[in-house]
């Protein structure tokens, strides 16, 4: 951002040198990029005025002109075609220097004696892009009412510096000249001059002009609207096109001008309209249809669609909100009436806007870092302000104020106690309150601090560290004295899950398993490729705003696609077998947490090789192992992208932690992959949240151990773990250990049936056991097996 001092002292009285005040508020957090003065090589230019105009008696497209330069009347040779008589225009005296250190001296043209030299703007070192259209081929013509013989850097505010600042995007209400008249005076203490904002009204109602404002889009929060009438439409005083161009801005005329010199002054974006060129003299804020185009004042289509705000009358688009007004209602030179616009408009969808069609305005500049809900009014009404005294326009009585959002007053209390810690100061309640005012921050005591009143400009404060922030930076960093740091000594170390997910790669990787890593967003096809019910709330996704592409347009809620994808690639790339893991993330949609994203950590195991389910279900044994958690118990599982017959769900105290098993057939088609392959997927939260650090020692016992084996013929449909839950309860205190050492299907029994056979340990901490203390316990088992899973026991 470019601010002229010139321009920054019509509301700040700062009479210091311009390098004091670079150094003074970039140490107040506005930093200063560099300091430039666009006359400081010009010498000897004045304002000069042409008395008399005569013909080249030796060149037909030079004349020459009696100039009265204040001091002296002396003769100028020129070619200039928009010179003429009783023109004030700059003049390069005889031994004047130009922008660039060019010399100029008399000499003769063609004969005749010129003594100096009218001047462009170029010349004197303006660039091409602010200069007015109407002087890009022609020298500079000054207002009649310029003092002749007044030096030129006078006139054009060249004598004052300007300073180019590095706005950070969280200070948008510094994007203004009077936002940083603000820092400036808070800085050094001053008086800030606020701009005159009491509108003058005509005569004539608004109502005869225009006929209200319709909010239909939520992206626009407030629409204020003001009508001048009897618009004359003429250059800008000199004064104003100065601050322009020293803002980097182009001076066209003065309705445009106003509204580019108030954005440049309040940071409020402005746009005016042609009346006359509003169709049904109404306004309408809608968001874009699929399809529509509208022609923007750079005279370049725009496609739009639904995320797009347009400013519409009342039957096409005339302007897209935030970014550019339309070309079909610009204001030009037999423009008579003129609705004003101060919007609100949503700041992410105004960047968007921006953004896809790689248009970034001054409007948009700012309107996308988030506008005081306020200065729509203040704008325009000084817009008005202005017009009046200028002799523009009158203004019509009334304005149209919409609004379809409240912003309620913030207030934020400041404890004196917390600022002083933070900052290592000892500063009073009446300093911090003296720093805030200067902010135009109202203030009282209360409860041992203060009660801050947030103004409406100031978006970026919100809690209590951003005052301590304010107060210190005003204060001055730089002035606090430095102190050792204050607090307890903690001893370091990983978190709990960190440890855990330390342990399991320690024993995935000793059974041969290698870590990969995938990205966190994928294709929302790879739901049905998992062969995923269509009510499946892992189809409930995270769609990215802005995706690198379909392929990674929405966030994961499973790791098995990516695990799946990693195992095909290998397969297809022809090596014989891949073991791989990964912990990741996924993320889901919470409906108790207004729609935000919850991220959730899981461990996803996959392979394919010589290895089968037994492997994998090793796997999980040993990983439940080493987290301590103990017995898991094993159910059938149902999921569309495990084969049925060779999948099991974990189970641990009645909660589920996973799936694992074979891969569907089906889904190995979808991944194009030709051989067998087995994954799984854990909540690794779950693990975290139930693992047993403790290390206990259990006494193996001296007593020997009383060994049963038992076979039963079971139904295929049986799950061993009914099985296991039965001998369990049975054995009680006594059963030392159970495994199945046996499951047998073959020719002697029936194809619906299998033989199950398992082995049982029974001992005792104090004696050594009987047959007849545990005979009891067996028959149980035998007649509850028999009974409850209509098992039939087969001889030994």
């Amino acid at each position: 951002m470019y601010l002229p001092i010139a321009w920054l002292k019509q509301y700040c009285p700062i009479d210091k040198d311009v390098k004091e005040l670079a150094d003074k508020i970039t140490l107040t957090g506005s930093h200063v990029e560099s300091i430039f003065k666009s006359g400081q090589d010009i010498d000897r230019v004045v304002v000069g005025k042409i008395l008399s105009i005569e013909k080249h008696p030796d060149a037909d497209k030079l004349v020459v002109c009696q100039v009265d330069v204040g001091q002296e009347k002396i003769q100028i040779v020129t070619g200039a075609p928009n010179v003429f008589e009783g023109a004030h225009l700059p003049v390069a005296l005889d031994k004047s220097s130009l922008a660039g250190g060019e010399k100029i001296k008399k000499s003769k043209l063609r004969g005749v004696l010129s003594q100096g030299m009218f001047c462009s703007y170029q010349e004197l070192g303006y660039d091409v892009s602010v200069i007015p259209m109407v002087f890009r081929d022609g020298v500079l013509i000054l207002d009649e009412s310029v003092e002749v013989g007044r030096p030129i850097q006078e006139v054009l505010d060249m004598d004052q510096a300007v300073l180019e600042l590095e706005i950070t995007p969280n200070r948008p209400d510094c994007l203004s000249v009077l936002g940083m008249a603000r820092e400036t005076a808070a800085t050094f203490d001053l008086d800030l001059d606020l701009p005159k904002l009491e509108v003058e009204e005509d005569e004539k109602p608004i109502q005869d002009f225009a006929q209200g404002i319709d909010i239909q889009s939520p992206d626009c929060h407030r629409y204020y609207s003001r009508v001048l009438y009897d618009v004359k439409i003429q250059p800008s005083p000199q004064w104003m096109q100065n601050a322009l161009m020293q803002s980097g801005v182009r001076p066209i005329n003065n309705i445009v001008d106003l509204t580019n010199f108030v954005m440049l002054e309040l940071g409020q974006p402005l746009h005016a309209f042609d009346l006359d060129k509003v169709k049904d003299k109404k306004i309408i804020v809608r968001n874009g249809q699929e399809g529509e185009v509208l022609t923007t004042l750079d005279k370049q289509e725009r496609r739009v669609n639904e995320k797009d705000i347009l400013i519409c009358d009342g039957q096409e688009a005339i302007g897209l909100a935030g970014v550019m007004g339309g070309l079909d209602s610009e204001v030009t030179e037999s423009t008579k009436t003129i609705l004003l616009e101060g919007a609100l408009f949503d700041a992410y969808t105004v960047r968007q806007t921006s953004k896809k069609f790689a248009l970034r305005t001054e409007a948009s500049t700012r309107f996308e870092k988030g506008m005081d809900p306020n200065s729509c009014k203040e704008a325009v009404d000084r817009l008005c302000v202005l017009a009046k005294d200028l002799g523009a326009a009158k203004v019509a009585k009334g304005s149209y104020d919409q609004k379809t959002k409240d912003f309620p007053e913030k207030t934020i209390h400041l404890r004196q106690e917390k600022a002083n810690d933070l900052l290592g100061t000892n500063l009073s309640l009446d300093q911090m309150a003296h720093y805030l005012k200067g902010l135009g921050i109202e203030t009282k005591e209360k409860s041992g601090g203060l009660e801050a009143k947030i103004p409406s400009f100031r978006q970026d404060l919100t809690i209590e560290e951003d005052l301590v922030e304010e107060v210190g930076r005003l204060f001055g960093f730089h002035n606090i004295t430095p102190q050792p740091l204050k607090g307890k000594l903690t001893r370091g170390g990983k978190p709990a899950s960190r440890n855990l997910e330390a342990k399991l790669k320690e024993v995935l990787a000793a059974l041969g398993y290698n870590e990969w890593m995938t990205f966190s967003f994928m294709s929302p096809k790879a739901y049905d490729r998992l062969n995923l019910e269509e009510d499946s709330p892992l189809r409930k996704n995270v769609e990215l705003l802005d995706p690198l592409g379909e392929e990674y347009s929405v966030m994961r809620t499973t790791l098995l696609a990516d695990s799946l994808e990693v195992l095909s690639k290998n397969m297809n790339r022809k090596n014989p077998e891949a073991f791989g893991y990964e912990f990741g993330n996924t993320f889901s949609l919470d409906q108790d947490q207004d729609h935000l994203p919850t991220e959730h950590k899981r461990l996803a195991i996959g392979f394919y090789g010589d290895q089968d389910f037994y492997f994998l279900k090793h796997t999980i044994q040993r990983l439940f192992d080493r987290a301590g958690i103990g017995e898991i118990t094993l159910k059938r599982a149902s999921q569309g992208y495990l084969h049925p017959g060779r999948s099991a769900e974990i189970f641990v105290d009645g909660q589920s932690y996973g799936f694992f098993g074979e891969v569907h057939p089906r889904v190995l088609g979808n991944f194009k992959m030709k051989k067998r392959a087995y994954v799984a997927e854990v909540d690794f939260q779950k693990m975290v949240e139930a693992e047993k650090t403790a290390i206990l020692y259990q006494d193996p016992g001296k007593y020997p151990s009383i060994g049963r084996d038992l076979a039963f013929i079971l139904d295929e449909k049986t799950e061993i773990g009914q099985v296991k839950a039965i001998v369990l309860e049975e054995g009680g205190d006594l059963l030392d250990h159970f495994e199945v050492f046996d499951i047998y299907r073959g020719d002697s029994i029936d194809q619906d049936k299998k033989s199950v056979a398992f082995n049982m340990q029974f001992k005792s901490k104090d004696h050594t056991l009987k047959d007849e203390e545990i005979n009891p316990s067996v028959e149980s088992m035998i007649q509850r097996i028999q009974e409850e899973l209509k098992g039939q026991l087969r001889d030994q």
